[in-house]
C-alpha cells in the first residue's frame, strides 16, 4: 500500500483531495446549525437525519445493516448482547449478508466485537461507513471457506488483519477523492460512496494487460459506487502487494484506483489526466 499507482499524480489548476475532504461550503445542509430548508438540488446524498428517506427521492437506499453498526461503535458489548436484530438477506450495498458477531462454534479465541467508524461518507445518509469488527471479519472468512486450524493464527494477527483492510479502504478513497476533484465545481458538497462490491477473479482489462507485459496480477479487485451528487460513477480498484507491512500505518498495497471506461465522462477524465502526466 506504500506507493499507490494511480493515474491521477499530476492535476494542474484543479482542487486537491485535501480541499475536497476539507469542510464543504455553506449549501451543504449537513454542517449549518439552524434549522434547515430544503437541501440544494447539488448535494442530495447529505439530506439531515429526519428528512424524506432518500430513496423516495430517487436517490440511493441506504444499506439497512449499516445503521446498526453504530451500536456497536458506541457501546459494542451492549449491541452485541442484543442479538441479531436485522433480516437475514444479503445487503445490496456491500453483497454481504447481515453482521454476524456471534463467535464461531470451534473458534479458539474470543474477538473483540467493536467497529471503526470510517471517513467515508455513506449516500443517501449523513452519517460514514463503518468497518467491521474482527469477530465479523473471522466469520465473514469462515464462510468463504477457510479454516483456522489450517494457519497458525492468533488474537494479534486478526486485530493486524483488520487494520490492514481499514488503512486499504481509507487509502482508496483518498485516491478517488483525486479524481472527483475534477468535478469540484458540479458537486460541492464532495462524492459519497453508495456502495461496493469484490470481484477478486474479474481481472480488469488493465490487470490483464499488464499481466501480459510480465507483471503480477492483482491479489484482489473492487467496484465502487460513488454518488456523485446525485449521479452514479464506478471506479475500479484494483490491488497488489506491495511487500512488507509498515507496521506504523499498516500500508503494504498497492492500489490502482481509476474511473471505469463505461460513460463518455470518464473516458473524458482519464485522457485528461494521462496528458497531464506525460506532458508534466
Amino acid at each position: 500500500m506504500g506507493a499507490t499507482a494511480s493515474n491521477t499524480t499530476v492535476q494542474p489548476s484543479k482542487l486537491t483531495a485535501a480541499q475536497h475532504a476539507a469542510t464543504p461550503p455553506p449549501g451543504c445542509p449537513m454542517h449549518q446549525d439552524s434549522q434547515p430548508a430544503s437541501p440544494p438540488s447539488g448535494c442530495p446524498m447529505h439530506q439531515a437525519a429526519g428528512s424524506t428517506p432518500p430513496e423516495q427521492n430517487g436517490g440511493p437506499p441506504v444499506p439497512a445493516h449499516q445503521e446498526r453498526a453504530y451500536e456497536f461503535v458506541e457501546c459494542p458489548m451492549k449491541a452485541a448482547a442484543g442479538g441479531d436484530k436485522m433480516p437475514h438477506d444479503i445487503d445490496p450495498a456491500n453483497m454481504m449478508p447481515p453482521p454476524n458477531q456471534t463467535p464461531a462454534q470451534d473458534q479458539p479465541f474470543p474477538l473483540p466485537v467493536n467497529r471503526e467508524v470510517s471517513t467515508i461518507p455513506r449516500a443517501g445518509s449523513d452519517k460514514k461507513w463503518v468497518y467491521p469488527s474482527e469477530q465479523m471479519f473471522w466469520n465473514a472468512m469462515l464462510r468463504k471457506g477457510w479454516r483456522w486450524k489450517e494457519d497458525d493464527l492468533g488474537p494479534q494477527d486478526m486485530t493486524n488483519i483488520i487494520k490492514i483492510h481499514n488503512q486499504n479502504n481509507e487509502q482508496a478513497w483518498q485516491e478517488i477523492l483525486k479524481w472527483e476533484a475534477l468535478h469540484a465545481e458540479e458537486c460541492p458538497c464532495g462524492p459519497s460512496l453508495a456502495r461496493f462490491g469484490g470481484k477478486a477473479k474479474e481481472f480488469s482489462p488493465r490487470a490483464k494487460i499488464r499481466s501480459w507485459m510480465g507483471y503480477e496480477l492483482p491479489f484482489d479487485r473492487h467496484d465502487w459506487i460513488v454518488n456523485r451528487c446525485g449521479k452514479e460513477v464506478r471506479y475500479v480498484i484494483d490491488y497488489y502487494d506491495g511487500g512488507e507491512v509498515d507496521k506504523q500505518t499498516y500500508q503494504f498495497t498497492i492500489l490502482d484506483v481509476r474511473p471505469a471506461l463505461d460513460s463518455l465522462g470518464a473516458v473524458w477524465d482519464r485522457t485528461k489526466v494521462a496528458w497531464w502526466r506525460w506532458t508534466s
